[in-house]
């Protein structure tokens, strides 16, 4: 890693199975309370890695996969939407998704929020693009040592994501933290 920002070289790590096991999406899945969505919003997806698998989970829709690197964009283009193309790449700048208001049934980010400048900002961005009775999960690192992730100095406490969500009007947060390495927030827009 470049200072906090994933480093696009380094891409293959983001396609390593071994994450569907430290993050399985079944899991998430099951503590979001969202039946069926049609527009899944992956903000920060790299590879579209989780947005494969989430895709299993609309009702024929589509995942808006983005992600601020023209490197990450242009992998899933030729890597990814061949052989899943609801799932539609779309590169982000860094405070702003390029979609229309109250689009998104969820939105998800998933060992993003470390890397974030303006966290606010960008959870501001995601409860506009949500629809109403929709939700936003964060997965991140755990705030502890261990032989991988980011340096802990810039993870954050389930708390402080918290505390940014009910902050910008979000609604119903709850911390999960079972899982060994991250910690899961889901919250509404109600």
């Amino acid at each position: 890693m470049t200072g906090k920002k994933f480093d696009p070289q380094k891409l293959h790590r983001l396609n390593n199975p071994r994450r569907l096991l430290d993050i399985p999406p079944e899991y998430i899945w099951n503590k979001i309370n969202i039946e069926r969505p049609e527009v899944l919003v992956d903000i920060g997806a790299g590879t579209g890695f989780f947005s494969i698998p989430f895709l299993k989970y609309t009702n024929n829709g589509r995942i808006f996969a983005c992600d601020t690197s023209a490197v990450m964009i242009q992998w899933m283009l030729e890597n990814v939407c061949p052989q899943y193309p609801n799932i539609v790449p779309l590169q982000m700048e860094k405070n702003a998704v390029p979609l229309e208001d109250g689009i998104a049934d969820l939105v998800y980010m998933i060992n993003l929020h470390h890397e974030l400048d303006e966290q606010e900002t960008i959870l501001k961005e995601s409860f506009r693009i949500l629809k109403d009775n929709s939700a936003i999960v964060i997965v991140d690192y755990k705030r502890e040592n261990m032989s991988e992730g980011p340096p802990v100095h810039i993870r954050c406490s389930p708390e402080q994501v918290r505390d940014q969500l009910l902050g910008v009007g979000f609604k119903n947060v709850n911390i999960f933290t079972e899982l060994p390495k991250h910690f899961l927030v889901v919250a509404e827009k109600s």
